[in-house]
C-alpha cells in the first residue's frame, strides 16, 4: 500500500477502507509518512469529506495508536468535558474542580491553541513552573487523590493525534468535521472516561460559524462516543463574543480564581460566562453511575452552592 494511492483516492472522492486508514495512522505514528504526504491527505479529507464509517475507523485507529487508560480500583466512573474552542473560553479551569468536588473523577486531557483559539494547556503553562506533561502513573495518582487532573497529550495516549493536530494547525485543515471528530474523540476515548459532555461552539468566534454546521459536528461527535461505549452529551453554545472579561492566556488564568470569591464575583463573571448560552442539545444522556445520578436540579444546585462557598479572604490580591 502506498500513501500516494490513498491521496489520489480521497482527492477523487473515493472512500478509504479500514485497512487504508490503519496504514495511514500507523505511518503517521511511526514517522514513516513524510509531512507533505500527510498534509496532502488532510487537505483531501477537508475538501472531500469522510463517511461516518471512515470517521469512526479513523478515530478507532488513532485510539489504537497508543494505550487506552484504565483506573482500576477507582470507586466511580471517570468523566470529562471538552469545548471545540473560542475566544476567552476558560470554563475547563472552573469546571474540572467543581465536578470533582461533586464526587466525580475528571482526567481531563486538554489541547493547545488551534487556529485563533487559546488552548487550556497554554493557559495553564502561563503559570510559572506549572507542569502539564504528567506520566500516566502521575495522572492516575492525581485523579485518585484529588479527583481531577489536567494534562497535555503524551506519547502514550493517541500519539497519532499529537502529530496530526500540529499539522492541521499550519495547513488550513482545522475546520474539517471528520478530522475534528477523530481528534477530539480519540483523546477522550483513550483517556479512559465513561461519560463526556461536549460544548460545541457556534458563531463568529468558533470554527463552526452556523448552528447547522455546529449541529452536524455535535451529532457526529455523539455518535462516535456512543459507539465507543462513552455516554456522551453535546450542547451547542454561542461564541459570537468572548466569554468573560479577560482574553489572553495569563489574563484568563489570573481572572479564574476570582470566580470563587464573593467580593469579586460580579467583576469576574459577566452573565455570558456565568451561564453559557445554550441553543439546544444535540443529544442528552443520563449517566447511570450513582455518583452522577442525582436529579438534574440537585446537581445544578450543588454546583451553585460550591461556587458560592469560598470566602472572599481566599481571593488572590487584586491587580493594580
Amino acid at each position: 500500500m502506498r500513501a500516494v494511492d490513498l491521496i489520489r483516492q480521497k482527492r477523487d472522492g473515493g472512500v478509504l477502507d479500514r485497512a487504508a486508514i490503519d496504514f495511514f495512522v500507523t505511518a503517521v505514528t511511526d514517522g514513516s509518512l513524510p509531512d507533505y504526504q500527510t498534509s496532502a491527505l488532510l487537505m483531501a479529507i477537508l475538501l472531500r469529506g469522510m463517511t461516518p464509517e471512515e470517521t469512526a475507523s479513523l478515530t478507532d485507529a488513532m485510539v489504537r495508536s497508543g494505550v487506552r487508560v484504565s483506573y482500576p480500583g477507582l470507586p466511580g466512573t471517570a468523566v470529562d468535558k471538552h469545548s471545540t474552542g473560542g475566544v476567552g473560553d476558560k470554563t475547563s479551569l472552573i469546571l474540572a474542580p467543581l465536578v470533582a468536588a461533586c464526587g466525580a473523577y475528571v482526567p481531563m486531557m486538554s489541547g493547545r491553541g488551534l487556529g485563533h483559539t487559546g488552548g487550556t494547556l497554554d493557559k495553564l503553562e502561563a503559570i510559572p513552573g506549572f507542569r502539564t506533561g504528567l506520566s500516566l502513573d502521575e495522572l492516575k495518582t492525581a485523579v485518585a487523590t484529588i479527583g481531577c487532573a489536567l494534562i497535555g497529550q503524551t506519547s502514550e495516549i493517541a500519539p497519532a493525534d499529537r502529530k496530526l493536530y500540529a499539522l492541521r494547525d499550519v495547513t488550513g485543515t482545522v475546520e474539517s468535521i471528520p478530522l475534528i471528530c477523530a481528534s477530539i474523540m480519540s483523546k477522550k476515548i483513550a483517556e479512559g472516561i465513561g461519560g463526556l459532555v461536549l460544548d460545541v461552539k457556534t458563531g463568529s468566534g468558533a470554527f463552526m460559524k452556523t448552528p447547522e454546521a455546529s449541529r452536524q459536528l455535535a451529532e457526529s461527535l455523539v455518535a462516535i462516543g456512543e459507539a465507543s461505549g462513552v455516554r456522551t452529551e453535546a450542547l451547542i453554545t454561542r461564541m459570537d463574543s468572548p466569554l468573560g472579561r479577560e482574553v489572553g492566556n495569563a489574563c484568563e488564568v489570573i481572572a479564574e480564581p476570582r470566580t470563587w470569591c464573593r467580593a469579586d464575583r460580579q467583576a469576574a463573571f459577566r452573565p455570558d460566562s456565568r451561564c453559557v448560552r445554550t441553543l439546544r442539545p444535540a443529544r442528552r444522556t443520563s449517566p447511570s453511575d450513582r455518583r452522577l445520578s442525582r436529579p438534574r436540579h440537585d446537581r445544578q444546585g450543588r454546583l451553585r452552592v460550591l461556587a458560592c462557598a469560598h470566602p472572599a479572604r481566599a481571593c488572590p490580591p487584586k491587580r493594580r
